[in-house]
């Protein structure tokens, strides 16, 4: 019987090399878990039916000689992410029958590796959300305690690796979207540096943010999945090459930075605060120099995310009309089926962005919302490279707050946005930062978050690894 709790991506190439197991098996390993649990979890929009025909090639790999390290290895994928003749809904209505017409990137270079797709993921609607409520489909459920949520918008994501139900995940991050669910579930969510993976058949949600991002049980299979999927592409221009940043350490050993005005906001929860302390207290003793930086705009970065976060939707969504691809609604002429298309499609979240995005575009009020929050958007990134002079990593608790109650926060928008108060600055500045379990409140998995410099993923990997001890 296979240990999947144990299991890593290492762990399975070497039993699969040596024969102890096969591909089928280890995929079979992964159905039988999803089939026993995702009836009440809801990680999985849809499981692949030819899961066990892909782990059958697999095997041939292991036995011509030409496996990789994650030949065979049972992967989730966010339902935003393309693969070629699939469907991708994004957890939408209007695009409930959409079949891919190509491959995302990201997939294309996880199909030269072998890899075995088990299924698309549920999440908020386009990546719009908190908690992956806001899927058409239904809300997922979080493995640790099933009356709560697992975070968003990649929840199916981490909800499949925190469940035992894949080996690793794909999501993408806007807000947090891979660090918040990472945090509420118990797993290791990374959001690479603007650029670094291709964004090439990822269903844009805010181009200026969005990344994919391994989710996975430890920070040796995260990085293995990232050093697989990022590097240029010239389907993205915004991507950059190994050689576009060359970030340099202060010290031998990494210097630690907590922006202490931000613990200082209010409204963390006291568990986050204890745990975060904690944290503190191990790195010290992992030897880390601990010391206060300043991000003096840190405190306007969630509504100036938020502005810019519903400008782009607002122009992302626009292409959803209803005449090239997805849903169409006949109305009495063609404006009324536009209407009636975007009506019926699109859930009650998107609606609100769009409708909030158009305003913050909309003559007289460009110059008042987004061109301000664009120039405070810049100077955040300044205050963040000015911390960098004198720290290597920037620490923060992933999350406010632990998961929270199903429903708890859905009828209070706000409320849902300030969950991302830690997480929207890595996005806003393109900065790279991982998520990695760090405690619990009660039952109740918490994160910590570590940020780092442009290009600087290896650091953030190898304190990670010190940290919990790998």
């Amino acid at each position: 019987m296979i240990d999947l709790g144990t299991l890593t991506i290492k762990k399975a190439h070497e039993d699969l090399k040596s024969g102890k197991y096969s591909a089928v098996d280890l995929a079979q390993a992964y159905l039988d878990e999803i089939k026993k649990k995702d009836g009440e979890i809801h990680a999985y929009l849809e499981v692949f039916s030819d899961v066990v025909e892909q782990a059958k090639a697999a095997d041939k790999r292991f036995k011509d000689g030409s496996a990789t390290l994650l030949t065979g290895i049972p992967i989730a994928i966010k339902d935003n992410i393309l693969i070629k003749g699939r469907i991708a809904s994004s957890a939408s209505k209007i695009l409930e029958n959409y079949h891919a017409t190509y491959d995302a990137t990201v997939i294309e270079k996880l199909k030269k590796e072998g890899v075995v797709f088990i299924g698309r993921t549920n999440m908020d609607e386009f990546a719009l959300g908190g908690s992956t409520e806001k899927s058409a489909y239904g809300p997922t459920k979080n493995p640790n305690d099933l009356e709560r949520v697992p975070g968003g918008t990649s929840g199916g994501s981490a909800a499949s690796v925190a469940g035992r139900m894949a080996l690793v995940a794909l999501g993408s991050d806007t807000g947090g979207s891979v660090r918040q669910p990472s945090a509420f579930c118990g797993t290791v969510g990374l959001k690479p540096t603007y650029g670094a993976v291709s964004r090439y058949g990822l269903m844009a949600a805010v181009s200026s943010f969005d990344q994919i991002g391994p989710i996975s049980k430890n920070i040796e299979d995260c990085e293995i999945v990232f050093n697989a999927i990022k590097g240029q592409d010239t389907h993205d221009g915004t991507t950059i090459s190994e050689t576009t940043y060359s970030p340099k350490r202060i010290g031998k050993k990494p210097v630690v930075g907590v922006p202490r005005s931000l613990l200082n906001l209010g409204g963390i929860d006291k568990d986050i605060l204890k745990n975060f302390s904690d944290t503190e207290e191990k790195l010290k003793k992992l030897g880390y120099e601990v010391k206060d930086v300043e991000l003096a705009t840190a405190a306007q970065a969630l509504p100036v995310y938020y502005i810019l976060n519903f400008a782009e939707v607002s122009s992302n969504l626009s292409r959803f009309d209803g005449v090239r691809f997805g849903l169409h609604k006949d109305g009495k002429d063609g404006i009324d089926d536009y209407f009636e298309t975007r009506g019926t499609g699109f859930g009650k979240e998107a609606r609100r962005r769009i409708l909030l995005g158009t305003y913050v575009l909309s003559s007289g009020y460009y110059d008042a919302y987004y061109n301000r929050a664009n120039a405070v958007r810049r100077i955040l990134t300044q205050d963040f490279l000015q911390a960098f002079e004198k720290v290597d990593v920037i620490i923060t608790p992933t999350t406010p707050t632990p998961a929270f109650r199903i429903g708890e926060k859905t009828s209070d928008p706000v409320a849902m946005y300030l969950e991302d108060i830690f997480t929207v600055t890595a996005n806003l500045t393109g900065l790279p930062a991982i998520s990695i379990p760090s405690g619990f409140s009660g039952k109740l998995p918490l994160g910590l978050q570590m940020t780092a410099r442009h290009g600087d993923e290896k650091t953030l990997f190898g304190v990670g690894k010190e940290f919990l001890g790998e």
